[in-house]
Formats: C-alpha cells, structure tokens, sequence
C-alpha cells in the first residue's frame, strides 16, 4: 500500500467523527455509508466543503444518562469521501476510502452538533504486508466453514484473487462480531495478528451458532 497524500501533513490533526457501532474502516479499503440524521448530514457538507475527510470510530459500549454522549475507544481511522451522491430528502449515501488510522488525543469543545477530536495520524506502511502461507490457507479454509454454517453465498474465485491485505481487512470490516472484537480486529498489530485473530472469533462463533454477534472478553 502506498502512502497517501495526508500522511504527509502534519500529524496532529482536527477531524470531525462519525462514532458507529460494528463499522470498521481500514486504510486502502472502502465503506458505504447511508446518512440519514440531521447532525451527520451536517458533518458530511461541512467535509464536502473543507477536506472530504471523516473519522470512522466505534463508542464505547455500555449505559448512557439522558443527554449523554457515548465514550469512544482512542483509535479508528481517517476515510476520505471517494463517492458522493445526495437524495431527494436530503440524504447522502457516501462511500468512504480509508486514509490512515488515528488515535483520539482529546475531545474538542465545539458548537456544531457533531463531535470532532484532536487526533493523531499513525502511519502507514509503504509496502504490503504479506501473510504466511499457512495462515493465508488456515484463514481461507475458516472462512469458508463459517460461511457456509451462515448460510452466506461467497464468490470464492474473487476471494481467493484478493492481496492478504483486501482479504483480510475486508472480512475484518463485514464480519458480525460485537464492537469489543471489532475494536481488536482494528487494533491489531499487523493482518498476521489480525488474521489469527479473526479465525479465533470464527471458530468461537461456529460453536455459538444462533447468536447475533460475538463477544470477545
């Protein structure tokens, strides 16, 4: 993968953030977004008018008071809006390519009725990590067992002509897991560990079957 144009920039950077559940983004893959509610279809004109950038990250799970905003976890990544389209009612159906990740130094004090952060580029490797040949082929045989105990239809012969990174930042970004495994997925150090850690999450699930999402303690 090659480093993008804002990496260069300074790595402290002002970011307005869309805080969502279940939703990863990685640097170099793509997530669609349907905007429906009043204060995110603000954030997105105002990204359309000054940067077309966006921070993708997960709140924290657990209880709220009334009024009370979500915590967030400190890391999640930068997308640039790629594709933009605008409905009727006003609504925006985006698809975001991921920039770099980030990691939340502080919360800003602002008036728009989105929130924005503080936050701090972490770079991005120049080359493309590679998985071994046996974690490549443990990954790929998995996949295919939870697909198949899912009932999910799966173009194998575009999966098997994916890089390791599409491959494996792509399951980790549509896989039903909970927010906390998510979060790992995200956090993880390299798609080595990444991918170790998603056929971990697959086998737990296979033998949970029936369950929404899984829960990683």
């Amino acid at each position: 993968m090659t480093a993008t144009p804002d990496i260069a920039a300074p790595k402290t950077t002002r970011l307005s953030i869309f805080p969502l559940p279940g939703a990863l983004l990685f640097p170099g893959m793509h997530l669609p977004l349907h905007i429906f509610e009043p204060r995110y279809r603000a954030m997105v004109s105002d990204s359309m008018a000054r940067d077309r950038r966006i921070g993708m990250i997960q709140p924290r799970p657990g209880p709220l008071a009334p009024n009370e905003q979500p915590s967030l976890f400190e890391i999640g990544c930068v997308g640039r809006i790629a594709e933009f389209e605008t409905s009727e009612d006003g609504r925006y159906n985006l698809v975001l390519e991921g920039v770099a990740l980030f990691r939340i130094l502080r919360e800003l004090d602002v008036t728009t009725a989105f929130r924005q952060v503080e936050a701090e580029l972490l770079p991005v490797r120049d080359e493309p990590e590679i998985l071994s040949l046996s974690r490549r082929s443990s990954l790929e045989m998995e996949s295919r067992r939870f697909a198949d105990a899912q009932g999910y239809a799966v173009d194998w012969e575009a999966v098997n002509r994916l890089d390791d990174e599409a491959l494996v930042n792509g399951i980790a970004q549509i896989a039903p897991f909970d927010v906390a495994a998510k979060q790992a997925l995200l956090e993880a150090n390299g798609i080595e560990d990444r991918a170790e850690l998603i056929i971990q999450l697959m086998q737990f699930f296979g033998r949970h079957d029936g369950e929404e999402s899984v829960t990683l303690q």
